[in-house]
């Protein structure tokens, strides 16, 4: 018995709902009963047809299209636009699930992938083109940095928090960075002696170990040479390896906690990489210093020095050199480094450091005399999407589903 009425109940609701979406769509109610639209708008649950006023009687406009199809009142609830009632007692429909919070960048791509017209422009929710170099800030922390608003993520203790772009998701070869020669600083794939350049496999790896990119408002200095590396910097934003468990998007801005540093020397440069994790990873909470990394992800650090020690011997270049014989360094070191990269980069952005064919244009730096209007910026995009091949072919190169077994 009990499960008969079960069943009656279960098939009730069910034309119960159908219903109430049929009747909030007064036109299709009216075709479908013949009676025009008069009689459709008597029927709307909103109350804002021939009824009055908007949110009167919705439900009685409900219950007496139930009795026109001669259905008894039932034990239901009711749900309609700007009312919740219950009848009998039966229990309330369930609330709707939690919006995810929505980042408060977005990205537009212009090209094809895999060709050299591809770029991915940042803007802001609003819609406004910005730098992910210059208008991103450095950390979130603050309520407001540079005239934008920030949100402060949650850790479990008083860590500093980063904004991070990522500029290539994990497990991919195409090597993606920003174009910190061109106008608003686009996402672009890297080109050398014409041709686009992608990471080779080196055994057991597949592309980037990592999800990488850079920290924003930061640039390694060509002209100053580092103390404890005695070499200068590499004309770039700071680089940073991800290590959480997610595969990152192309483009995307998380929010990450410092962990410690690589100081990779690349043709005598210094080219640093940071250690971090996403502060949103499921086990962002056991990872607080550098030897987190090596307690909970035996054998990662060891994998990343050999990484990026080889990557370049498939293309016939000599291994990668460390400083410090290829210690990684702790957090506080880690901070210490970007505190000075981000000095730079305020130097750049105000022309007070020699930043060659660096481009500044800017769209959120208000002091900076590289600030452009938000039109500007506009403009800019346009005229370089006008200027796309449109006949550019897309090709990945062939050699990114090889491995290449290198002698340690």
């Amino acid at each position: 018995m009990f499960m008969r009425w079960h069943f009656i109940s279960c098939i009730r609701r069910e034309f119960i709902c159908r219903l109430s979406g049929l009747i909030s769509l007064p036109g299709t109610w009216a075709r479908w009963r013949g009676r025009g639209r008069d009689a459709a708008a008597a029927w709307d649950p909103r109350g804002a047809g021939a009824g009055g006023g908007r949110g009167r009687g919705g439900l009685s406009e409900v219950m007496s299209a139930l009795r026109l199809l001669g259905l008894p009142k039932l034990g239901l609830p009711l749900r309609a636009a700007g009312t919740a009632a219950r009848v009998g007692r039966s229990r309330p429909f369930p609330p709707p699930p939690p919006r995810r919070a929505m980042s408060r960048y977005i990205t537009e791509e212009r090209g094809l992938p895999g060709s050299d017209q591809y770029r991915l422009y940042f803007k802001t929710t609003a819609g406004h083109y910005i730098s992910p170099f210059h208008d991103i800030p450095l950390k979130t922390e603050s309520k407001e940095e540079n005239g934008i608003p920030t949100k402060k993520a949650r850790t479990s203790d008083h860590e500093a928090v980063f904004n991070m772009v990522v500029e290539v998701p994990r497990w991919t070869n195409a090597k993606m960075e920003i174009a910190t020669k061109e106008p608003l600083n686009p996402i672009k794939q890297d080109i050398k002696k014409g041709k686009l350049r992608y990471v080779a496999n080196i055994f057991p790896h597949k592309g980037y170990i990592w999800n990488y990119g850079a920290l924003p408002q930061t640039w390694e200095d060509p002209h100053h040479k580092d103390t404890t590396t005695n070499c200068c910097g590499d004309n770039d934003p700071i680089d940073v390896c991800e290590i959480g468990s997610k595969v990152r998007a192309r483009g995307e801005i998380i929010q990450v906690k410092i962990l410690g540093i690589l100081a990779l020397i690349d043709e005598d440069e210094t080219d640093w990489k940071l250690i971090a994790i996403s502060v949103d990873d499921p086990e962002a909470s056991k990872f607080h210093n550098i030897d987190d990394v090596r307690k909970h992800k035996p054998s990662y650090l060891e994998a990343t020095l050999d990484w990026f020690r080889l990557y370049k011997v498939p293309d016939g270049k000599p291994e990668n050199k460390f400083a410090f014989n290829g210690e990684f360094k702790d957090k506080d070191f880690a901070l210490q480094v970007i505190e000075s990269v981000h000095k730079h980069w305020k130097a750049l952005l105000h022309k007070k450091a020699d930043g060659g064919d660096i481009n500044c244009v800017n769209v959120q730096v208000c002091d900076s005399p590289f600030c452009c209007s938000e039109e500007e910026a506009r403009s800019i995009v346009q005229s370089a999407s006008t200027a796309v091949n449109e006949d550019s072919n897309s090709k990945e190169d062939e050699d990114i589903h090889r491995w290449h077994f290198i002698k340690k």
